[in-house]
């Protein structure tokens, strides 16, 4: 039998028993709906927290830090500790040469060392003061870190910084009289500010020292810690920190107080770090955070499209039992069609052919109706999320079910499937009915 043929005389079939077929496929339909409808749905909810998750970071970079514990510590023959014979403090710092040790591990583009601040510090411009966090990095330009400016360059230099957006709002004027009303944030885009950094000896005096600097640019707020932050040469930082310490500062001995790492390849990224991790360091990315909510809400699917599986089954004995029951009544059909000449194969097909029908037909209207209803909750859920998100000060969502293409193909798919495995039993037992036996039935 040609398959067009065969085609033709399934369908013809099915024409036959609309009815039937209808409220059989009605089943199929409500099953596929569930299973689009909650896995958009998971899928949704999975993309709407990524998109909260936008300042969590750059997911290729990796924050590296120095290693501090304490070695095994020696008991005295009393069982008391040694007191201080124990072994020395088992470090892992990073050194110019564990630098480079990072650097050679697979994957890795580039390792910029930063170093903080360690004394205290103040911002003036003109008659406001303010604070921020004071960072010295190891290059000529911050875009290489993936920082963006919305006002100026992200370009470094002697006596040049870049700072985050939200520093302007930390002024203030000490003279500012009670109730009056007080100033509006500053630009400070190319303004000429002083930096004051103190320090205190042991007897409590305080030394103040006065540099001068220009803002060449304020970063793209990224909310997060570039959003509080001024950036220097990481040599100034050096200086600053030198003069603070009273003696002079080696990498080689005293290590980084932080390092970070540029992946290639985001999919790198947790090897990579597991590899830091390995080597003694403290390695943290946000991808390892991402990864663990993408895990969480690929289980939620899972869990969701089980759920509609449970619907489709329950139609899957719908489908078994109508092909069953058109087998008792087209008995001498398949008798005639047997005495013609159709053979077993012919006979199976035509059966399965009709149940994977059923099937397909539920499964074409289970996905339209998932993905219309899937419309309908997107929308008032995104008006619902979206006065949420105003309450709470954050960004509002895009997104709060999904339907990816890949989705309704698998659904349809699967639905016709699950029509053909309930007709199985049924298609096998035509199939196999003597001709003589087919006829004289009733």
């Amino acid at each position: 039998m040609k398959f067009f043929d065969l085609l033709r005389l399934i369908f013809g079939n099915l024409n036959r028993r609309k009815g039937r077929v209808a409220l059989t496929a009605i089943g199929v339909v409500i099953g596929t709906a569930a299973v689009v409808i909650l896995v958009s749905l998971a899928i949704g909810l999975q993309m709407n927290a990524n998109e909260q998750l936008y300042g969590i970071g750059d997911l290729t970079q990796i924050q590296v830090s120095p290693t501090y514990g304490e070695g095994p510590v020696v008991v005295g023959p009393g069982g008391g500790g040694g007191g201080g014979g124990g072994a020395p403090p088992q470090q892992k710092l990073l050194t110019n040469l564990a630098l480079e040790e990072i650097r050679a591990i697979p994957g890795v583009e580039w390792v910029v060392p930063r170093e903080f601040l360690m004394a205290g510090g103040m911002v003036k411009y003109q008659r406001l003061e303010g604070w921020a966090n004071i960072i010295g990095v190891d290059v000529d330009d911050l875009a290489l870190l993936g920082l963006e400016a919305t006002q100026g360059s992200t370009a470094l230099g002697r006596g040049v910084v870049v700072m985050g957006p939200m520093i302007a709002n930390n002024f203030y004027d000490p003279r500012q009289r009670p109730g009056q009303e007080p100033p509006p944030p500053p630009d400070l885009y190319d303004q000429q500010i002083q930096m004051i950094v103190s320090k205190w000896d042991a007897q409590g005096n305080e030394t103040r020292k006065n540099i001068s600097l220009r803002v060449s640019g304020v970063l793209k707020e990224a909310r997060g810690e570039s959003d509080w932050t001024i950036y220097m040469p990481l040599d100034q930082v050096k200086a600053l920190n030198e003069w603070a310490m009273n003696r002079r500062i080696n990498y080689n001995k005293d290590g980084y107080s932080m390092a970070v790492v540029k992946v290639a390849n985001v999919d790198q990224v947790l090897d990579v770090a597991d590899q830091i991790t390995q080597l003694g360091y403290q390695a943290y990315t946000p991808q390892s955070f991402v990864q663990g909510i993408n895990n969480f809400y690929v289980i939620l699917q899972v869990i969701f499209g089980g759920v509609g599986a449970i619907a489709l089954l329950v139609a899957a004995i719908g489908i078994a039992n109508t092909m069953a029951m058109s087998i008792l009544e087209r008995t001498r059909e398949i008798g005639l069609m047997k005495a013609v000449g159709a053979t077993n194969r012919d006979v199976l097909a035509i059966f399965l052919g009709e149940a994977s029908g059923i099937g397909f037909l539920g499964g074409l209207g289970g996905v339209l109706i998932g993905w219309l209803a899937g419309q309908a909750i997107n929308v008032i859920a995104i008006v619902y999320l979206a006065g949420q998100a105003n309450q709470q000060g954050g960004p509002p969502p895009s997104v709060a079910v999904y339907t990816p293409l890949w989705l309704p193909v698998f659904a349809l798919v699967f639905s016709t499937l699950i029509g053909m495995i309930s007709g199985l039993y049924p298609a096998l037992r035509a199939a196999t009915m003597i001709p003589v036996m087919a006829l004289k039935y009733e």
